[in-house]
């Protein structure tokens, strides 16, 4: 039974991470039609929409809360919603999809260091070697193959959007696992998405945007393209990506992310957005790192602790 539920769980995660993939060369089509900002608040709107469906359906109880709960959550939802999608929807406005998955493939290593400092441990030989061996094939994607810029911080201002969405992120999945203690993961999804949306709405109110408005404009393939990056992408991959830290651990689980940049490259090439000979080396680098990972996956077999 436990090693059932552990291959779902990694069938799920790695089908969750095929969803955020596509999101790169999807979102950079969408945005030629519309705003960051509106982006990201219809994205979580038809989200919430479609969330709340399914908990009506499941008939999934609100939990019980304290005032302390609901600032946490507003919290989360602020940083792993609102946050992270204004910092990818702004980078993807002037850097590659490629690019933008590839360096949130870093988020492994950040997650992996912030919870091994919170455990007050260093992270295993094992894990530090693949995680820097991604971090090399990130940083020759981001330099175009010349790693001195980095000295020079000669970077692009998009790729340091996407940088701080990865460390939003790497929060989020830390934090999350421990306000799951209290409440379910599909609970947990909703009330953050929630949280999230209110915050990029007030955004939207200090920004005069109309993301209504915008809509309405937008092309019936890119309108296809926001429903799917809504329903696919966010519901179910939220979904699927905190199941995944209930069960495996924040650390764990963000080693997954390293087939982000795959994903997102073969979306891409479909897509008709071509491939550099850098973003090709850095992916190779980044995969060798994963590689290095899965020479031992005992964790997968061994027992977690039962949240």
């Amino acid at each position: 039974m436990q090693t059932s539920r552990q291959t779902t769980t990694v069938l799920l995660l790695i089908l969750c991470v095929f969803f955020w993939g596509s999101v790169f060369p999807v979102a950079k089509i969408i945005l030629a039609d519309m705003s960051n900002v509106s982006l990201a608040v219809l994205r979580f709107i038809i989200s919430i929409a479609g969330l709340g469906i399914y908990c009506l359906i499941t008939r999934e109880k609100w939990p019980t809360l304290t005032i302390q709960h609901y600032l946490a959550l507003t919290l989360l939802g602020i940083i792993g919603i609102g946050g992270f999608n204004m910092g990818l929807f702004s980078g993807l406005k002037t850097t590659t999809p490629t690019n933008g998955a590839l360096i949130m493939a870093l988020s492994p290593l950040t997650t992996t260091l912030l919870s091994a400092l919170m455990a007050g441990k260093l992270p295993s030989l094992k894990q530090g070697i693949s995680l820097l061996v991604s971090l090399l094939g990130v940083c020759i994607v981001i330099t175009h193959g010349h790693l001195s810029q980095l000295v020079k911080l000669q970077i692009n201002q998009g790729d340091l959007y996407i940088m701080a969405a990865m460390l939003t992120w790497c929060c989020y999945t830390l934090f999350s696992q421990r306000m799951m203690t209290v409440m379910s993961p599909i609970m947990f999804t909703l009330i953050t998405m929630i949280t999230g949306t209110l915050a990029l709405l007030v955004i939207c109110l200090t920004s005069q945007v109309s993301p209504i408005t915008e809509m309405l404009q937008l092309p019936a393939f890119s309108l296809i393209l926001l429903l799917y990056i809504s329903i696919f992408a966010t519901v179910l991959g939220y979904l699927f990506w905190i199941n995944g830290v209930k069960h495996l651990g924040a650390a764990r689980t963000s080693v997954f992310y390293n087939l982000l940049p795959v994903f997102a490259a073969l979306v891409s090439y479909l897509f008709g957005q071509p491939l550099t000979l850098d973003q090709i080396l850095g992916m190779v680098v980044v995969l060798a790192g994963l590689s290095i990972s899965k020479l031992n996956l005992n964790f997968l077999r061994q027992p977690q602790r039962e949240i």
